[in-house]
């Protein structure tokens, strides 16, 4: 099968995991919201995927090698693991919170959570564009050099930050307040994920001590 065809074929499947997964909670298709964060998520997405799929294949190819599976480190296998559970389970309960309505979520904060989605998935499209070893595994490669520019002049882990913004953006976008709360389990993994990697990176990394002394911020300034 084609590279190509095998992209458009995993990315259907993922969306329609989406859909399910928001959809059968819900208990209809009613549900704008979820419409309409399921079409900013195609939008943002998959345009700039494709543009570097056509310039960058290998690039492309770092950011599909993911999961659990592709880890090398023990603790990386346990957090990405962990990581798609918690992102179902904030899609199955923001479902269910619109099901039973434990939430009362005003039209201008699911706007703004969409908003959010839209920054937080275009930041991390960005972060691949300003540093194309940006793999979606903890590894470092061959030849990879230390990216110190862009956004990440401003977070020694821009995607990470990105992906934050989307996750706290998507429940205020599916009208839920309940699903905050999955975005904190999220955040506790995102930052065991950057604490071990940070390790690897100071001693395999030419650079990173020093970089890590002249970007202070992990992952949201000037907080950590």
């Amino acid at each position: 099968m084609q590279p190509g065809v095998r992209a458009a074929i995993s990315s259907v499947l993922g969306l329609g995991a989406f859909a399910l997964l928001l959809f059968i909670p819900a208990g209809t298709l009613a549900y704008w919201q979820a419409w309409a964060f399921l079409g900013v998520f195609i939008g943002v997405s998959l345009l700039p995927s494709l543009y570097l799929r056509r310039i960058d294949p290998a690039a492309f190819e770092r950011r599909r090698k993911a999961g659990a599976t592709a880890e090398t480190r023990t603790v990386q296998k346990v957090i990405m693991t962990a990581l798609p559970v918690s992102f179902a389970a904030l899609l199955v309960v923001s479902g269910l919170d619109h099901r039973f309505g434990w939430s009362s979520v005003p039209t201008a904060v699911s706007i703004l959570g969409d908003i959010m989605v839209a920054i937080g998935l275009g930041g991390a499209m960005l972060v691949i564009f300003q540093n194309r070893y940006a793999a979606a595994t903890i590894t470092i490669e061959e030849g990879q050099t230390l990216a110190t520019t862009g956004l990440y002049g401003i977070v020694r882990h821009p995607m990470y930050s990105a992906s934050l913004v989307m996750m706290v953006g998507m429940p205020l976008a599916l009208g839920s307040y309940w699903g905050l709360l999955v975005v904190a389990l999220g955040t506790a993994l995102l930052i065991i994920r950057i604490l071990d990697e940070e390790k690897m990176l100071n001693q395999q990394l030419a650079g990173y001590p020093d970089y890590t002394r002249k970007v202070r911020y992990r992952l949201v300034p000037p907080i950590w």
